[in-house]
């Protein structure tokens, strides 16, 4: 294999890897850019999506693509549930309290899924739902058709995510109180219901991509979101954390670039370099890739 056939085969897996990163880090940049809050509980959506879609296919007997809207459909609920019962009574507080709730949420999360019977401790496997094809676009380049169906899911997801937030009342109303929510609501905007209609859109981003990273690697576990959430976490930061073009961005870059490093030997490093990324990235530019200096008076 030539370098240049190296450098596509890893391209294609990187971004195909990096959609996964880019929807995630959606659900991150859109809750941050409406109220500050990084939520740290997002790994855990997404990873109780894949259980969701799991337990779809496997206990209801329903295909892919009803068994992944279950669990979009699921974790918007969850969403909502989590803003309006953990994070709405400390809207007012410190940023820190905030936090502290997100990573406790967290946790929860964790250990309530290992303490089910249905989950546990052990890892399951995910069902090869379609046959695995491999194409080959030239010598040596190939993909297999789970990336493609990745792939093709992300982007739409993205699309559509982009015409809600542009096209509709209440994208609009999104962009408006992460301008100013005291503004927003003298002109009349339902601030709560915003931000609960932001934390479930996220949050069914989330579900979406951890139906389709388990598709990718065949295996469901409880901790299955702790690194994944906190790479889409990196991915958000990357591209300007509360930026949506951003987000996206940052999750491909970051998944080019842990294939790069798996491919030039560096399997065991390649999530070091993620958080190296990071690190350079704050020294650099730390309002990320898209994002711009402002000036905040105290």
């Amino acid at each position: 294999m030539t370098i240049t056939q190296q450098i596509l085969q890893q391209l294609i897996n990187g971004i195909s890897l990096g959609s996964v990163y880019a929807l995630m880090a959606l659900g991150y940049t859109m809750v941050y850019g409406i109220i500050k809050l990084i939520n740290f509980a997002h790994g855990e959506v997404f990873m109780i999506g894949a259980f969701i879609g799991f337990f779809s296919i496997t206990k209801l007997g329903m295909d892919f693509f009803p068994a992944m809207f279950t669990a979009m459909i699921f974790c918007a609920i969850l969403g909502i549930l989590m803003e309006r019962l953990a994070y709405k009574p400390l809207r007012n507080a410190h940023r820190v309290a905030a936090l502290m709730t997100a990573v406790g949420l967290s946790m929860l999360f964790q250990n309530l899924a290992l303490a089910h019977s249905w989950i546990g401790a052990s890892a399951k496997g995910f069902p090869q739902v379609f046959p695995l094809q491999r194409f080959q676009l030239m010598e040596n380049v190939n993909i297999s058709s789970d990336r493609i169906l990745t792939l093709a899911i992300a982007i739409f997801l993205m699309i559509a995510l982009q015409f809600i937030v542009h096209k509709t009342i209440m994208g609009k109303a999104m962009r408006a109180v992460s301008l100013d929510k005291d503004a927003a609501r003298l002109m009349g905007i339902n601030v709560d219901k915003t931000i609960s209609f932001t934390f479930a859109l996220g949050s069914s981003l989330a579900a979406a991509a951890g139906v389709l990273f388990a598709l990718n690697y065949g295996i469901v576990v409880y901790q299955m979101g702790l690194l994944p959430g906190l790479k889409a976490f990196v991915a958000a930061v990357l591209g300007g954390i509360g930026i949506i073009p951003g987000a996206m961005v940052g999750g491909l870059l970051l998944g080019v670039t842990e294939s790069a490093v798996s491919a030039a030997g560096g399997s065991m490093f390649r999530d070091a370099v993620a958080f190296a990324a990071l690190i350079i990235m704050l020294l650099v530019k730390p309002t990320g890739l898209f994002g711009k200096n402002v000036r905040e008076k105290v």
